[in-house]
């Protein structure tokens, strides 16, 4: 196993809390991302994904532990922090009566461009995003998919390292996602680090290369997606046979060879089939050939993030974890 150290880290936290009066919000979560990729951060609304975001991003107060973007301190130098970090938020955070061009422009005044330059970043990036026959549209002709690529290219203004995504593609239609997908893919191709919060186990399976399950304010697991997969359980074998009266037969041969009984599955016209071992799918399919039994369809598959989150947290990723949350807790959700 490849030793990370410090230099190769875009972000470090050690022991992050977090807390509103008598609630721990965020407690003791540790976090390593490496420079270069996608992290994700999933879990449940009120999970303290946002609040963990927030105090990287030097946006609320850390009240325990230790964090550091790119080495540099997020307690002791904050303004050289916000320098490192591009974010995007839940909510698009641009002006209504503006028109996508000014939003851009205008953010890149606010960090310091000049007048010309914020000009031309704009239509970068207005290009860039798929928004070049946007730009003087007003942003409350928008859809949500073109407000959510704003708000993403208004965080690259500065071209900082490392993008902090909040929950990116919240209430994006699926080909919308898809497309912003795409887009982070291409961030990350660039040479950004991308910090990821989602609550949808398909955004994380398929943008992010390792992923931290946060529930209940702390970290409950750790991985690539294929590690937190084989992790809770093992990989099923789906069979479904050429002719429907062979089943039976086939059964007893999946018990036979497996020592486990499948799971018949009559509105697929086949069976599943536990795998300690997804190579044992080869014994099971030799075995059928020497029975004479003819097979319609066989593959393999690994559990999903889906099943991963309920079999750490007890709960789906979609649960409200907090059923009367404080109205600090709401501001940072």
């Amino acid at each position: 196993m490849t030793r990370v150290t410090d230099t190769d880290l875009a972000v470090s936290a050690t022991g992050l809390v977090k807390t509103f009066g008598d609630f721990r919000a965020v407690d003791g979560i540790h976090l390593e991302v490496r420079r270069g990729e996608v992290f994700g951060v999933l879990g449940p609304n009120g999970a303290g994904k946002t609040t963990t975001l927030k105090m990287l991003a030097t946006l609320l107060p850390v009240d325990g532990g230790d964090a550091s973007i790119f080495g540099v301190d997020v307690r002791r130098h904050p303004h050289m922090v916000r320098q490192l970090v591009g974010v995007t938020g839940q909510y698009a955070s641009v002006d209504e009566n503006l028109t996508g061009a000014e939003n851009l422009w205008l953010f890149g005044r606010l960090q310091g461009l000049s007048s010309a330059r914020a000009r031309a970043t704009a239509t970068e990036l207005l290009d860039r995003f798929g928004l070049a026959e946007a730009r003087d549209k007003q942003i409350s002709a928008f859809s949500g998919g073109m407000r959510r690529r704003l708000d993403l290219a208004a965080s690259l203004i500065s071209r900082p390292p490392l993008i902090f995504l909040d929950e990116p593609t919240t209430g994006l239609d699926p080909r919308t996602r898809g497309q912003m997908w795409e887009t982070i893919r291409e961030l990350v191709r660039d040479g950004c680090t991308v910090l990821l919060t989602t609550q949808y186990l398909d955004e994380a399976d398929q943008l992010a290369g390792r992923i931290a399950v946060i529930d209940r304010g702390r970290k409950v697991a750790e991985g690539t997606p294929d590690e937190l997969k084989t992790s809770v359980g093992s990989s099923t074998l789906q069979l479904r046979m050429a002719e429907p009266s062979e089943t039976g037969d086939a059964v007893a041969v999946v018990r036979r060879v497996l020592g486990e009984e499948p799971v018949l599955t009559p509105e697929a016209g086949g069976m599943n089939a536990a795998l300690t071992d997804a190579n044992r799918a080869a014994d099971v399919l030799i075995a059928l050939r020497q029975s004479g039994l003819s097979i319609a369809s066989a593959t393999v598959q690994k559990p999903t993030l889906d099943e991963v989150f309920m079999a750490i947290t007890g709960h789906g990723a979609e649960d409200e974890t907090h059923e009367h949350p404080t109205p600090e807790m709401e501001a940072v959700r």
